[in-house]
């Protein structure tokens, strides 16, 4: 008999035995039913892609079971070969996870310390754990979620569409919180592109790059190609997503400023929620809600932060907001009110990233601020990103520059003419010439995820037959 079901219900009772303190611990698996109590852990995983690869579907699944918070010794526990780029690709995974944790065992030669690593690892590491610093109010509002209506911050996609045959093909991503579906990749880059690369499938709808805003049409898999900064992180249409400051470290008491990240082509609430963080005082009410909404029409959008319920006492007296509108046109007009009053705004569109971007609102949490936008056209930016993608790509190739020099003079000729590059099969490899077909069909309904040489195949087959 393994009485480690029956130890975590006595150690988590234990530990409120004030009647004040939140009971928190940490354990291994004992057994279904074993969510009530701890923060999981999923064993002494190795450093190796192949670990690093089961993470993603391990913990999605796991929500089958109503396992939600998942810990995993990211970076590898044991054995294995230590390699800056593995280390970093854990690292991107634990901070799209429900718990983040460095963790070996203690062996000199595994090191999980990010300024030990090159210069390089070290930034890109260092990035993402402020990231996950500042994702920290998206991530407690899906904990009172959870404890709330039971829904897990991590799902597999075909809980949301069990419905889609698709949703039961694609174990690699997930959903992450009530806004994102994340896919961080998994596998090495390619040698010869220098790139990662990883397939994900988009339901139908609009959805936008978390980072970069570039527009997917849903309905269909999609290659995603990425250098070492990047994680495949995709926010639905009309998604908000608070964060807080990029900062190296900067507590976790509740934050004085935020940035709001909007996302458009639907309507869409959303509802932060902040408490103490320490005690049971949630129990009696003793929390803050605020609630963001977004109302969207093709030429017009209005974007509202109601006034704090709850409470207010946990919170600074008034709270400094910056807005980013993603992948949306310059507007022709943008009015801000707070409590119905017009109030002067501090607004620039950045060109090259398609951002409206909003500083220094400064709303007190008894205050209700309304944003008014308008366009004459469409204002959600939905343009071909292909060109710009195919562009960054050429950069990167491992590939002679008399090369990269032709297709970049051939472009406009290649996107309406792909076959073209049949003339360069002979200068380039097999993963080149996959990387840029796929770009370049960009999204494949009927695709389900393969293995790179098998892809090649079909890709070579498609050039070879009418287009």
């Amino acid at each position: 008999m393994d009485p480690l079901f029956w130890l975590n219900h006595l150690h988590f009772y234990n530990r409120a035995r004030d009647g004040k303190t939140r009971p928190f611990i940490f354990s291994r698996w004992g057994g279904l039913g074993s969510q009530r109590y701890p923060i999981g852990f999923s064993g002494d995983t190795y450093v190796t892609w192949d670990s690093l690869q089961f993470q993603s579907y391990f913990t999605a699944t796991a929500a089958n079971v109503g396992y939600g918070w998942w810990s995993h010794d990211i970076g590898g526990h044991m054995g294995g070969i230590e390699e800056p780029e593995l280390y970093l690709r854990w690292v991107q995974f634990g901070v799209f996870s429900p718990i983040l944790r460095l963790h070996a065992t203690n062996n000199p030669y595994h090191e999980r310390r990010p300024w030990v690593y090159d210069a390089e690892t070290e930034r890109h590491v260092s990035n993402a754990m402020r990231l996950r610093h500042a994702l920290i109010p998206y991530l407690y509002t899906a904990a009172w979620v959870n404890h709330k209506k039971g829904i897990l911050p991590i799902r597999p996609m075909y809980h949301l569409y069990p419905d889609q045959e698709y949703a039961y093909h694609c174990p690699n991503q997930y959903t992450f919180g009530s806004e994102l579906i994340a896919a961080p990749f998994s596998s090495p880059r390619d040698h010869d592109t220098r790139l990662s690369r990883q397939v994900v499938w988009l339901p139908e709808g609009d959805w936008f790059d978390f980072f970069s805003g570039d527009h997917y049409r849903g309905g269909g898999w999609y290659a995603i190609y990425g250098q070492l900064d990047k994680i495949p992180v995709f926010a639905r249409a009309g998604a908000i997503v608070p964060l807080g400051t990029l900062v190296n470290w900067g507590g976790t008491g509740l934050p004085d400023a935020l940035t709001i990240h909007i996302f458009p082509g639907a309507d869409n609430a959303y509802q932060l929620y902040e408490d103490d963080g320490e005690t049971l005082a949630y129990q009696e009410g003793e929390y803050a809600l605020t609630t963001f909404r977004q109302s969207w029409d093709e030429n017009k959008t209005t974007f509202e932060i109601k006034h704090v319920e709850g409470e207010t006492s946990l919170l600074s007296k008034e709270r400094l907001y910056k807005l980013i509108f993603h992948a949306v046109k310059n507007p022709e007009h943008l009015s801000l009110r707070i409590d119905s009053k017009n109030t002067g705004v501090n607004w620039h569109y950045d060109d090259l990233n398609h951002q409206l971007i909003i500083t220094d609102i400064s709303l007190p949490v008894n205050s209700h601020l309304v944003m008014d936008i308008h366009h004459d056209e469409d204002f959600m930016w939905s343009g071909d990103i292909r060109e710009k993608a195919i562009e960054e790509m050429l950069k990167v190739f491992k590939l002679n520059t008399y090369v990269k020099s032709s297709l970049h003079d051939q472009m406009d000729d290649f996107m309406t003419r792909p076959t073209m590059l049949v003339d360069y099969a002979d200068r380039m490899e097999e993963s080149h010439l996959l990387a840029l077909i796929e770009i370049w069909l960009g999204q494949q309904p009927e695709k389900i995820p393969d293995a790179p040489e098998d892809a090649f195949q079909k890709i070579i087959n498609r050039l070879y037959s009418p287009m």
